[in-house]
C-alpha cells in the first residue's frame, strides 16, 4: 500500500471508492494497463468489511489453487494469486480473506489511501469532484464505485424490524443468550446463522417466504450454495433447526419483554423470548452516489451500460456485487471480477492507452465482454 497525501484540488485520472475485492482487483488491472494517476479511497482499512464478518462466517465459494492448470482461484481478484495458496484453507474466514486483500495490495504497491471519508461526490464539466475528510478536494476524470454491500445492511424489510438485530451486527454467536431463536430470512446468511446457533445446542426457527433451501437452479445466485446445503443437511440431523414453509412476515412487535412475530395468513403470532435475527441481506443504493445512477423500478440495483458505466452519468463505472445486466446477477467474486476487463478497457481507451494487454485476461476469467454465454441450465 502507498500512503498518498490528499492535497487540495488534487487532479487524477481515476478515483476508485472502496478497497475490498472489487476495488483492489480493478486497481491492480488498471495499474497493469498503465494508468498512473489513480487512487483507491477506503473509508476504513483494506478489507474492512471482511474484518467485521461474524467470527464463524466463511466464504461459501471454495478456494483452490488451480492457477498452474490455467484456472484462477474462484476467490482470487488478481491474476497469478490464490487465497487457497496463501491462506491454506478452502473456505476462508473474513479476517483471513482481508489478509489476502492486504497482501495483494502491498505486493502490487497499489495506491490505496485508508481512513478517507468521502463526504460528497459531485459531477460537473465532465469531472468528478470528491470532498474528503472535511476539506480536501480531489478532481477525477473517471470514478469507479466499488463500495460493496456489507456496510449497508437492510434493517427495515418489514414493519417492526427495528426490534430485531441484523446478523452482520453479531460478532460471535456464543455471545447470544437464550436457548431458542428466530432467524428471519433463509438465504445464505440466514442458514449460516441457523447452523452456527444449532451447533451451540440452540433451537432455531428459520422463516422465509421463498424457501430457498428447496430451490435448485444452475445460477448459484438464486439458490443456496453446495457448501451451505451440505452443512445444513448435516445439522438438520440434530433436529434443532425448524424451516418454516411459505411464511411471509407481516410485522414484529415487542411486548412485555417478548417479540410477537406476525405471519401473513396466520391468526396467532409466533412468540420469541429472544431478539429475532434479521438475515435480510444488504442494500445496493448508498446515498452518496444514488443521484448519479438511474435505478430499476424497485430502486434495488443501478442501471448500467454494456461497459458497466452509469446510464445517467458518463465516466462513472460500477464494479462489485451490485453489477446486474437484465437477469444476470454478478454478486459472487468470481462473477463480478470477470467485468474488470470491460471497465479497464473502456477507461484505458478513453485515456489513450494501448488496451491490447487486456486480451490475456480473457483466458483467466477477468475479462468477460460477451454475456451471451451466461445462460442455460445444467443437464445433471
Amino acid at each position: 500500500m502507498i500512503n498518498l497525501k490528499v492535497n487540495k484540488m488534487k487532479k487524477i485520472d481515476v478515483a476508485i471508492i472502496g478497497a475490498g475485492p472489487a476495488g483492489i482487483g480493478i486497481s491492480a488491472m488498471l495499474a497493469d494497463l498503465g494508468v498512473k494517476k489513480q487512487v483507491v479511497f477506503e473509508k476504513n482499512k483494506i478489507g474492512n468489511s471482511f474484518e467485521n464478518w461474524p467470527q464463524d462466517m466463511r466464504l461459501i465459494t471454495p478456494s483452490f489453487t488451480t492457477n498452474f492448470f490455467g484456472h484462477l482461484d474462484l476467490n482470487a481478484i488478481v491474476s497469478s494469486t490464490s487465497p487457497a495458496y496463501m491462506l491454506q484453507t478452502e473456505h476462508p474466514t473474513g479476517k483471513e480473506y482481508a489478509h489476502y486483500l492486504k497482501s495483494v495490495s502491498g505486493y502490487f504497491k497499489l495506491p490505496v489511501v485508508e481512513n478517507t471519508l468521502i463526504e460528497e461526490i459531485n459531477y460537473s464539466d465532465k469531472a468528478f469532484n470528491l470532498k474528503i475528510n472535511g476539506s480536501d478536494l480531489v478532481q477525477s476524470k473517471y470514478l469507479i464505485w466499488a463500495g460493496g454491500e456489507f456496510q449497508t445492511p437492510n434493517l427495515s424489510p418489514f414493519k417492526g424490524a427495528e426490534n430485531c438485530i441484523h446478523n452482520s451486527q453479531i460478532d460471535n454467536w456464543k455471545d447470544l443468550k437464550g436457548d431458542e431463536f428466530f432467524v428471519l430470512g433463509g438465504f445464505e446468511s440466514g442458514i449460516d446463522s441457523a447452523i452456527n446457533l444449532s451447533k451451540l445446542n440452540k433451537t432455531v426457527h428459520v422463516i422465509d417466504r421463498k424457501e430457498p433451501w428447496v430451490q435448485k437452479e444452475s445460477d448459484p445466485s438464486l439458490n443456496l450454495s453446495p457448501f451451505t446445503m451440505g452443512r445444513l443437511r448435516d445439522e438438520l440431523l440434530n433436529k434443532r433447526i425448524n424451516l418454516f414453509k411459505n411464511s411471509e412476515i407481516k410485522d414484529i412487535k415487542k411486548q412485555n419483554g417478548e417479540y410477537l412475530i406476525k405471519i401473513k395468513g396466520i391468526k396467532n403470532p409466533l412468540i420469541s423470548r429472544t431478539r429475532p435475527i434479521l438475515a435480510t441481506g444488504f442494500k445496493n443504493n448508498p446515498e452518496i452516489i444514488k443521484n448519479l445512477f438511474d435505478w430499476d423500478s424497485k430502486e434495488s440495483f443501478p442501471l448500467i451500460t454494456s461497459d458497466d458505466e452509469s446510464t445517467k452519468t458518463p465516466g462513472l463505472f460500477l464494479v462489485g456485487p451490485q453489477v446486474r445486466h437484465d437477469n444476470l446477477i454478478f454478486c459472487f467474486i468470481y462473477k463480478y471480477r470477470q467485468r474488470f476487463g470491460v471497465v479497464a478497457n473502456s477507461i484505458g481507451k478513453a485515456l489513450g492507452l494501448d488496451t491490447d494487454i487486456l486480451e490475456s485476461y480473457k483466458h483467466e476469467g477477468l475479462y468477460l465482454d460477451d454475456l451471451s454465454c451466461c445462460s442455460g441450465e445444467c443437464l445433471c
